[in-house]
């Protein structure tokens, strides 16, 4: 079958080869892919700034049908529309694993970097990661799953309260994603974006986000303070990985407000205004992808309809075309891409 493989580290070196379908074990799952997600990951691993056990299929946002089921599988069954969480090892053994905080396992292995993903016609899953697809949830729509759930992650570190004041930094699709939980759950949203965003800020109103702020012309901090009584937003969400972008949501920030980073910057070093978050008392709050309790919320948002992931896909193409594909996302040309097998 063909694949699109990262054939080593570095720059480039990735091109879609003739590779072997894979077999099953006991406890996995073959599915056949129907879309699989780009994610930005691809981009800094193909850019050789995101490290990933190569040679390795990339792809770790899919969904697709499930062909074989190994020996030890029960409750899945050939035929089952599906899609899986990256985790393909852990150690089973470290507090993160007892607690099912399989993201913070060090022994972790992941399909799309660790393991091969789903960027080729067949992806073997392990039991415990795959999720059936309810009735209201289409391919396209799960192939968005995996960011779905990191969205939910970030949104629940957050504690968002009805009737609270949310800003979201970035109008990217985890951006678009969070933005629309934290709708779902009664808050005041706005997210932010740039000139250059103006077809992202659009759809974040088409998908009944309360504010698109471009802050190139709009001020943010004014709009925030007026919606509140002047003391500020109670919850921001980071998800640009932009360091101005950090200065800015402490500031529009009220005194005890949450601060969650989800965007990942590209170096980790990075100034902070700590007199900001010691003086106004705030929680800044780490949060890394996902983990298994955020898979099954997502799925019930999309399929309750409280959350359009598909409406952020703006392009499809089958893997051979990844190189147009990450063009496109590159010059942000795209909201979301997906990329479909070819035999």
């Amino acid at each position: 079958m063909k694949a699109l493989v990262k054939k080593e580290l570095g720059f480039g070196n990735l091109e879609v080869m003739e590779v072997e379908e894979p077999q099953i074990g006991p406890d996995q799952v073959k599915i056949e892919v129907k879309y699989a997600g780009v994610c930005g990951t691809d981009l800094h691993t193909y850019e050789g700034k995101y490290k990933v056990k190569a040679p390795v299929t990339l792809g770790h946002e899919f969904s697709g049908q499930v062909v074989e089921v190994g020996a030890n599988v029960e409750g899945i069954q050939v035929g089952d529309r599906v899609t899986s969480e990256t985790t393909f090892f852990i150690c089973g053994e470290c507090r993160y694993c007892k607690s099912r905080q399989y993201n913070l396992c060090a022994s972790r292995r992941g399909l799309g970097t660790q393991q091969n993903g789903g960027f080729a016609k067949y992806v073997v899953a392990r039991k415990e990661s795959v999720h059936k697809l309810p009735d209201n949830v289409d391919y396209l729509s799960a192939a968005l799953t995996e960011p779905l759930a990191c969205a939910h992650h970030a949104v629940s570190k957050a504690g968002i309260k009805e009737g609270e004041v949310v800003v979201v930094l970035g109008p990217g699709p985890i951006g678009l994603l969070t933005a629309q939980i934290a709708k779902s759950l009664g808050a005041t949203v706005i997210i932010t974006g740039l000139s250059k965003d103006k077809v992202r800020l659009e759809k974040a109103l088409e998908l009944g986000i309360d504010y698109a702020v471009n802050i190139q012309n709009e001020d943010l901090k004014e709009l925030a303070n007026g919606l509140t009584n002047g003391y500020g937003a109670d919850v921001v969400l980071e998800c640009t990985g932009a360091v101005p972008a950090v200065a800015m949501g402490l500031d529009v920030l009220a005194k005890q407000g949450r601060y969650v980073q989800v965007g990942i910057f590209a170096s980790p070093e990075i100034p902070v205004d700590f007199e900001k978050i010691i003086q106004k008392e705030i929680s800044v709050i780490g949060c890394r992808s996902q983990n298994p309790f955020d898979w099954e919320p997502s799925l019930r948002l999309m399929n309750e309809q409280r959350v359009n992931a598909k409406a952020l896909v703006t392009h499809k193409f089958p893997i051979t075309e990844w190189a147009e594909a990450f063009k496109l996302m590159r010059n942000g040309e795209a909201i979301k891409v997906v990329l479909t097998p070819v035999s």
